[in-house]
């Protein structure tokens, strides 16, 4: 059956269940396999810090190059990423944040804004310490969490993977949504979720402030211009959430872009192809920055080809 949760809101995003790796899940798992590792609520590798109105919570992994790790919206958690992040913690510094309003991070009560969501996570940062440029790897509304990081703060992102994230129109998410009726769709996940939320009674308050949030947003040249960090965009070919067309439209205004279309893969090319993206993933963060130049990008039949005989 094709999956229809709203993207970057209900998008496929991951949640987890209690404090055991055996009851780690995210939200309709199915076949996929998940990770021994429970991502996202693990109290072993915790910390929390105060962002403005709210303790968010977050969590570190492995040492080397630092890679900030922003997952999908809505009923999102890090576990999402389990098997991707197992890979990548061998060889990267990962930071793995649950955005507020998810997993263990607190609501607050000033309205949702995308720099509301950057400054939450450069609070993550200056608790590390950290204060170098550093890589993003987000997923659809932590996709667009990094380009408004990129674009608010271009001296703290080094370069972006974005997968599920093109551009967007106001109107083509709805702007409400009946978490009791999500609910019947995994209630297992549901279940587990509310044991590990600081304020489970407000679950559908948050998101119904989210989806008016998130259908109200309109997101184009005005942000992507601003964008100067290499850029890898990551799509699903069967994605209705971020639709491949979006994504192009993304990679046509950015300064420093580069595409991977992910073959039979929605929302999350991550679950639905894991070799293609892990590989992608894999050769975009090593590369040396002095490698990331931009790609070529004409303008559709713009020029006339030039064909040497």
């Amino acid at each position: 059956m094709k999956k229809t949760f709203l993207a970057g809101a209900v998008a496929v995003a991951l949640v987890f269940g209690n404090s055991t790796a055996d009851a780690a899940r995210y939200f309709t798992q199915g076949d996929n396999p998940g990770s021994s590792t429970p991502y996202g609520d693990n109290l072993k590798a915790s910390s929390y810090v105060r962002a403005d109105d709210a303790m968010i919570y977050y969590e570190v992994y492995g040492a080397g190059e630092p890679i900030l790790i922003l997952h999908g919206g809505g009923v999102g958690s890090p576990y999402e990423f389990g098997k991707l992040l197992d890979k990548l913690k061998n060889n990267h510094k990962l930071i793995v944040m649950s955005t507020r309003g998810h997993g263990r991070s607190e609501i607050g009560h000033e309205p949702l804004t995308y720099k509301q969501k950057a400054d939450d996570a450069l609070a993550i940062l200056d608790d590390l310490r950290i204060s170098e440029p550093v890589q993003i790897l987000g997923f659809s509304d932590g996709a667009y969490t990094a380009y408004e990081i990129a674009a608010l703060y271009p001296q703290r992102v080094e370069r972006i993977t974005a997968i599920g994230a093109g551009t967007l129109k106001a109107g083509y998410f709805p702007s409400e949504i009946n978490l009791a009726e999500l609910e019947k769709i995994d209630e297992k996940f549901f279940a587990a979720q509310k044991k590990i939320r600081p304020e489970p009674e407000r679950w559908q308050e948050f998101m119904s402030d989210y989806m008016s949030f998130w259908s109200k947003q309109s997101i184009g040249a005005e942000t992507f211009g601003k964008i100067k960090c290499p850029v890898l965009l990551i799509v699903g070919d069967e994605d209705d959430h971020a639709p491949v067309i979006t994504v192009l439209e993304a990679h046509q205004l950015l300064s420093n872009s580069r595409l991977c279309v992910v073959p039979k893969a929605w929302h999350t090319t991550f679950l639905d192809n894991f070799d293609v993206t892990a590989a992608a993933v894999s050769q975009f963060i090593n590369a040396p920055l002095k490698d990331l130049q931009p790609s070529k990008k004409l303008d559709y039949n713009s020029k006339t080809l030039e064909v040497t005989k």
